[in-house]
C-alpha cells in the first residue's frame, strides 16, 4: 500500500488521460459483422519487484506486439496478446545509498532486468460509449535476467544466476482498460501482479524475501 502510495500522481496523471479520450470506439460497431478482429500495441512497463528492499515503479521498459480479439456479443469479447514485456526493478536515487543485509556492503545502485515472452488472455466488456474494460491471466516465460548492484568503492557485481535464479515461468492477473483515442487508435492503461513469486532463492545482499512482479503499464494500440 506505501508502494502505490508514493506513485499515486503517476497514476493520477495516466488516469486522466485515460478517461479523457471515452469516444466512439470501432471495435465493437453493432454495424460490423467481423467476428474477430487483430492489432498491434507498443507502449512501455512501469514496475517493481515487492521482495527486493526497494520501492516505487522506477524501471521503465518495452510492452509490445499484437493482439486479436474475438467478439462473442456487441459488448464483450474474448482477447489473447503475443508479447514481448520487459520489466523488473530499479532503486531511485533518493533510495540509495544503503546499507545491504551484509553489513560490510552498502549499495550505491541497484537494478533487476527481466525479458519475458508473454500470453495475456482476457474477458473485455465494452460500455455503451464502446470503452472496453477487462480482467485475465497472462502466462509469461522468462527470455533473459540480469541482477546487478554497485557497492559504496563504485565496484558492480552481478548476482549468480545460478545460484539466485528467476523462475522460467511466472503466471499474473491482469486488470485492464482502453479508450478510443481516433479511428482505430487506443490508449491503453494495463494493472498486472504475479501470483506466485518469480524468485524464491534470493541474494541475501539484495533481497528480503520471495519476490512478485507489480507492473502498470501505458500503451497505443491499433486494431485494424
Amino acid at each position: 500500500m506505501a508502494k502505490l502510495t508514493q506513485n499515486k500522481f503517476l497514476l493520477l496523471f495516466l488516469l486522466c488521460n485515460l478517461c479523457t479520450y471515452c469516444l466512439h470506439a470501432q471495435l465493437g460497431n453493432d454495424d460490423d459483422e467481423r467476428t474477430f478482429y487483430a492489432g498491434l500495441e507498443a507502449g512501455g512497463n512501469f514496475s517493481q519487484v515487492d521482495g527486493d528492499n526497494f520501492a516505487g515503479y522506477h524501471k521503465a521498459g518495452l510492452n509490445a506486439g499484437a493482439i486479436i480479439y474475438a467478439k462473442l456479443s456487441n459488448q464483450l469479447a474474448a482477447s489473447m496478446e503475443i508479447l514481448f514485456a520487459q520489466k523488473g526493478s530499479r532503486a531511485s536515487q533518493t533510495q540509495v545509498p544503503r546499507m545491504a543485509n551484509d553489513s560490510n556492503t552498502i549499495i550505491t545502485d541497484y537494478r533487476i532486468r527481466l525479458n519475458y515472452a508473454e500470453v495475456p488472455i482476457l474477458l473485455n466488456y465494452f460500455d455503451h460509449r464502446k470503452n472496453n474494460f477487462g480482467l485475465g491471466l497472462a502466462y509469461a516465460r522468462l527470455v533473459g535476467s540480469k541482477e546487478t548492484y554497485r557497492d559504496g568503492q563504485g565496484n558492480t557485481y552481478e548476482s549468480d544466476a545460478k545460484l539466485y535464479p528467476f523462475k522460467k515461468s511466472e503466471l499474473s492477473f491482469v486488470l485492464n482498460g482502453a479508450a478510443h483515442i481516433w479511428k482505430g487508435f487506443f490508449l491503453n492503461l494495463r494493472f498486472q501482479y504475479s501470483l506466485a513469486p518469480i524468485r524464491l532463492n534470493y541474494n541475501s545482499i539484495t533481497g528480503i524475501r520471495p519476490q512478485y512482479s507489480n507492473i502498470w503499464t501505458t500503451r497505443l494500440v491499433y486494431i485494424f
